[in-house]
């Protein structure tokens, strides 16, 4: 099973160019979809899940239309968004029988047991009674991936899952994620590196509605060996260093600058001066040399 994007495009009528002749392959398993706010990754998301329309191209999952048989697709679709939105004082046994009564399935008995299974396999069974509001970020994450799994799907797409989620939350989110993405097509959107890396076995980075890369997050950092330079600075020397020198990246370590830089110099040769030293790439610096530079060449 895979999901084929060619030539996806979709501009709004204000003029913005959310998605810009977007193709990729994604195969079963966990696929990330990295970008930064406003990239284009919630227009994709919507446009994959039946909730609006591209102006051209085309998506198929393995035999179906998305883009042309969206009630089929529906059935075979697992859907959190980036706002989940729930009922006040509705507790998740009832609230996921109301979700699991739109997706079609009506026997009451049949109903109840998903409703359990569903609820164990999320690990919110013993919170089953709680109104769903109550929930703390991590609890209604694993709440929503509990209704995106009404019906079996094929495809799950979850956009921005673990913003706002404690490091012990996002871990869980985590588990469960991997958990089911050993059957199905996951997609991941979400600009935050770590998940991506954590998570999926393949991904694509999407700047201002375009495909920068493709391909598997761990080849993107191998590529970047001997590319990436690093140096503590003073915040007063910032601006000077970002016009000499290809700056991807800066964050504070100890309330100093600690800047990286892509250059392709001969590490065993020579260094770009200054007092840099050789950096080992992660795919943080994957992603910020992307879309400054589209250095990596799509696969």
């Amino acid at each position: 099973m895979q999901l084929i994007i060619q030539h996806l495009s979709k501009t709004y009528p204000n003029g913005v160019k959310a998605l810009d002749d977007v193709s990729l392959t994604i195969p079963m398993g966990m696929y990330g979809l990295l970008g930064q706010n406003g990239a284009g990754k919630s227009t994709l998301m919507r446009t994959l899940a039946t909730l609006q329309d591209a102006d051209t191209g085309t998506a198929m999952l393995d035999d179906l239309d998305i883009l042309n048989q969206k009630e089929a697709v529906r059935r075979v679709l697992g859907y959190l968004p980036q706002e989940f939105g729930v009922y006040p004082k509705v507790s998740a046994t009832d609230l996921l029988d109301h979700f699991i009564v739109l997706k079609g399935i009506t026997n009451g008995r049949e109903r109840k047991e998903l409703v359990e299974a569903l609820l164990h396999r999320v690990n919110l069974y013993e919170h089953r009674k709680k109104a769903v509001s109550s929930y703390s970020g991590g609890m209604k994450q694993r709440f929503g991936i509990a209704q995106a799994l009404i019906g079996n799907p094929k495809l799950i797409i979850v956009d921005e899952p673990t913003a706002g989620l404690d490091p012990g939350e996002r871990n869980r989110f985590y588990n469960l994620l991997s958990e089911i993405g050993e059957n199905v097509i996951v997609i991941l959107s979400t600009h935050i590196v770590q998940d991506v890396m954590e998570l999926c076995n393949n991904m694509a980075i999407i700047h201002q509605g375009r495909v920068l890369y493709s391909g598997s997050p761990m080849a993107s950092v191998v590529e970047l060996k001997g590319k990436i330079w690093e140096k503590s600075i003073s915040k007063s020397d910032l601006l000077a260093y970002q016009q000499r020198y290809n700056v991807i990246s800066s964050k504070l370590v100890a309330g100093k600058p600690l800047v990286h830089i892509f250059s392709e110099v001969d590490p065993s040769m020579d260094s770009p001066g200054d007092g840099f030293v050789s950096a080992q790439p992660d795919l943080e610096d994957v992603f910020f040399s992307t879309i400054q530079g589209d250095r990596l060449p799509a696969r």
